[in-house]
């Protein structure tokens, strides 16, 4: 059979009567749902990245400023500082939570009720961010649980909440709140796996190791490309726990623990100066969008597998 004879069949499906009848009924259902999507993501997208070349009050017309935006993010120390911040939740953060989640999701499918177990480790994720904030403050700081936990075996209190500790407290807290939704997800991977798969494994004389990597991994790494691409998109809208927690009396944390969620709120409505710079706000929020699009097309080719029929 010749291309074009293939050709000329696959034309004759796609203009067949079915598939016009197909496009007929599909068009009325989609239609809300990607007017919704152009009006609430697309439109503001390309006004935001109009915007960052504009020096722009959110008032007033922006006035036309070029790449002044850019330029000044290059020589922004605040700009760099939550930069390099969300690179360290990014990667830092996300490693050690991918295999701290991989670790509860082994454990917990060894053990009987592992739903009750399940369901109080994602507990923190359902709860108010604000509400994380204060416990962990409560937690740490100088009269907190954690330092009457020492005092009782002897033990002075420790400053857990001094400046150059307390973005690692909040890198901590961050895996503890997120630890819960990634063992689910990873949960549900793993458990479309038939046992067959294990039983065999187990009477060839394959250990835990070997059953995990050559069973276990393959056949959930769709399931971890996808978890992985949601902890990117995540990432970068870390806000509220950092700000309740970091801030103090209504002010800004300082810059040194700020993301880039937290730079583009000082920078519109968080009290920096000039105070309401939405054109250089939304220059940081273009360059933080390219380098998350830019971080999930390469996850999406390093997990590209084939997909493992079960």
């Amino acid at each position: 059979m010749t291309s074009a004879t293939i050709g000329v069949r696959r034309g004759r499906v796609k203009g067949s009567p079915l598939a016009r009848r197909r496009r007929r009924v599909f068009g009325p259902f989609l239609a809300p749902a990607l007017i919704l999507y152009t009006v609430l993501f697309m439109v503001p997208t390309a006004y935001s990245f109009y915007a960052s070349f504009t020096s722009w009050d959110g008032f007033s017309n922006p006035r036309w400023k070029g790449t002044l935006n850019y330029d000044h993010l290059t020589h922004d120390p605040a700009f760099k500082d939550a930069f390099f911040n969300t690179l360290k939740l990014l990667f830092g953060c996300g490693i050690f939570l991918f295999v701290l989640s991989f670790a509860f999701m082994l454990m917990l499918r060894e053990m009987k009720g592992r739903r009750f177990i399940q369901g109080f480790i994602f507990l923190p994720h359902i709860v108010s961010g604000v509400a994380l904030a204060a416990f962990w403050d409560f937690l740490l700081n100088h009269d907190g649980m954690l330092n009457k936990g020492l005092h009782s075996f002897g033990l002075g209190p420790v400053d857990w909440l001094k400046p150059q500790w307390q973005f690692d407290a909040i890198l901590v807290a961050i895996v503890w709140i997120n630890t819960g939704y990634y063992v689910t997800i990873l949960m549900a991977g793993v458990d479309r796996i038939p046992p067959y798969y294990y039983e065999e494994a187990k009477l060839a004389g394959t250990n835990s190791w070997q059953r995990f990597r050559h069973i276990t991994l393959p056949m959930s790494w769709d399931v971890i490309g996808t978890a992985a691409v949601l902890w990117t998109i995540g990432t970068v809208k870390i806000f509220e726990f950092i700000l309740a927690f970091s801030g103090s009396q209504g002010n800004l944390p300082s810059t040194n623990q700020w993301t880039s969620a937290m730079y583009v709120y000082g920078e519109t409505i968080g009290g920096t100066s000039p105070i309401y710079d939405f054109g250089r706000a939304c220059a940081g929020a273009v360059v933080t969008l390219v380098a998350v699009v830019v971080v999930v097309v390469v996850l999406r080719r390093v997990t590209s597998r084939d997909r493992l029929e079960l």
